[in-house]
């Protein structure tokens, strides 16, 4: 058997843009801080509250109490409800239906809570998966190794057999302290390349690893997948 283990938000489906608005508007409405909507990109995948705290940290504004980091991540959830019109990505949903062959093991690995994650696959008909791994999961988020390695106990693979699909910086963090292969897959997020401090050198010179979206890499996952295509990132 081989696994996939996918991100959700900004792999399979555009919900991005959306908690990053939804986060800026809960910062200043609370406590009246403009952030910069890349830090939320910058830190995706990380549970909301350390986010909160880790963007107050990089705006060099006073450590904030729990209650008040508490106000903040209510606030962002009901504003992501409020905003939300977030869409599977082009191909996502054919490239799930491609996978269903018989060595082939689909996961959800997200940071986001399991109603969050269920809800956004519901509502784009993205639920043939033999496992979600969401935040209420997990006692920590990416970057720690948690998230993948909890997926891979759970599948019952070894990090050898499982290759990630991410899309942010602490997601492919997590992926390599899991020593699990990882690609990534740029879809419309803002960051460059630069911002994935963790990947070797040499991939910035090679199409094996990076792809433009989630939909240019079906047929690599595909093969590695379904046709027992040898994965070599060098």
């Amino acid at each position: 058997m081989k696994g996939i283990l996918f991100d959700m938000d900004g792999v399979l489906i555009d919900a991005m843009p959306f908690h990053a608005e939804a986060f800026q508007i809960a910062f200043r409405e609370i406590v009246k801080l403009e952030i910069d909507k890349r830090d939320v990109f910058l830190l995706e995948g990380m549970p909301g509250p350390e986010l909160i705290k880790e963007i107050f940290k990089r705006n060099k504004v006073k450590s904030p109490d729990e209650k008040l980091v508490e106000g903040i991540s209510n606030r962002k959830k009901e504003l992501f409800e409020e905003l939300q019109r977030a869409r599977a990505f082009t191909g996502v949903k054919e490239l799930i239906e491609s996978l269903n062959c018989e060595n082939c093991l689909k996961a959800v690995v997200s940071g986001a809570s399991r109603k969050e994650v269920e809800s956004l696959l519901e509502q784009n008909n993205l639920g043939k998966f033999d496992l979600i791994i969401s935040g209420d999961d997990l006692e920590e988020g990416k970057p720690s190794p948690e998230p993948f390695s909890t997926a891979l106990s759970k599948l019952g693979l070894m990090s050898s057999e499982a290759l990630v699909v991410e899309n942010s910086p602490l997601g492919v963090d997590s992926a390599a302290k899991a020593n699990i292969e990882y690609i990534i897959t740029l879809n419309n997020t803002p960051l460059e390349l630069s911002d994935f401090h963790g990947i070797p050198n040499d991939i910035y010179f090679t199409s094996k690893r990076i792809f433009e979206d989630t939909q240019s890499a079906r047929k690599f996952l595909i093969d590695w997948c379904c046709h027992d295509y040898e994965l070599n990132m060098i």
